[in-house]
């Protein structure tokens, strides 16, 4: 039986990780090498990294935090790669096929597609048969609104005709390996994720679902694993503020019984993290 993943999301805009909230509020959080490092030591399974700039500056104006200033996202990718322990899916603004060519030489082992898998899904299968579907998440970015799921696109801007079952099936069939299912409501708030939706989504597909929106406590995770048939849940604002928080997380899940892999802290050079 396949083990759960527990999976950090890390938010980068112009050139500063990011805390998120309802896709719409961002407080700085730090430098885009210093957090993954970190998170890696703590035995994350996974990691997802998305580019939610809305330009190409990632100039952070600062020289004197031991970690080169980069003015271009593939270089901030390249640099992170080297201090990850863990496979890392990388998003944003990603709209041709050598974009996908270009984030996999640098060091990511996966791809996640948004806004384009919504204008063309079309190219989830060019991009599918290119890399293996195991190489494409697309990420499904929900609200309500008059109480039915809408799918947003554009960095959750910019409703969509779809709903996020119409969209998950769409992408299913034309070669997605995994759908990042997130709820814009939940976005930030820590009072748990949003079961109903993803519930609809693992009930409609049969490739593995992440959940994500809403974590502010372990159980949460609990909740989802418990309470859904999701293969994993992701979460960016609550492995910030907690010192081994992935570890601590993890631990919680494995003491209590679910599915993941045994909880331990990453050595390096003898010496434990």
């Amino acid at each position: 039986m396949k083990k759960n993943r527990l999976i950090p999301v890390i938010l980068l805009k112009n050139g500063w990780i990011v805390q998120s909230k309802n896709f719409s509020q961002y407080q700085n959080l730090g430098n885009p090498v210093t957090i993954v490092k970190r998170l890696s030591q703590w035995a994350s399974d996974e990691l997802i990294y998305l580019d939610i700039s809305d330009d190409d500056n990632y100039d952070t104006r600062r020289d004197d935090q031991g970690y080169a200033n980069r003015g271009d996202f593939l270089s901030v990718i390249e640099d992170v790669s080297k201090e990850a322990f863990m496979p890392i899916t990388v998003g944003g603004k990603i709209r041709t096929i050598k974009d996908i060519e270009n984030r996999l030489s640098v060091g990511a082992d996966k791809v996640c597609l948004n806004t384009m898998a919504i204008q063309d899904p079309s190219f989830i299968n060019e991009a599918s048969r290119e890399f293996g579907s195991q190489c494409i998440v697309i990420s499904i970015d929900v609200k309500l609104t008059s109480k039915k799921y809408n799918v947003f696109a554009t960095g959750g801007s910019k409703k969509t005709k779809f709903s996020p079952k119409e969209l998950s099936k769409i992408v299913e069939d034309n070669g997605a390996g995994e759908i990042l299912i997130n709820s814009i409501d939940k976005d930030g708030k820590g009072d748990g994720f949003d079961l109903t939706l993803i519930n609809q989504i693992t009930d409609c597909v049969s490739i593995p679902v992440i959940a994500c929106g809403g974590a502010g406590e372990w159980s949460h995770f609990s909740e989802v694993f418990e309470k859904t048939d999701a293969e994993a849940v992701a979460a960016a604002n609550i492995f910030h503020y907690v010192d081994q928080s992935v570890f601590l997380a993890k631990k919680h899940l494995y003491d209590n019984g679910f599915n993941v892999r045994k909880p331990d802290l990453i050595k390096i050079d003898n010496y434990r993290i």
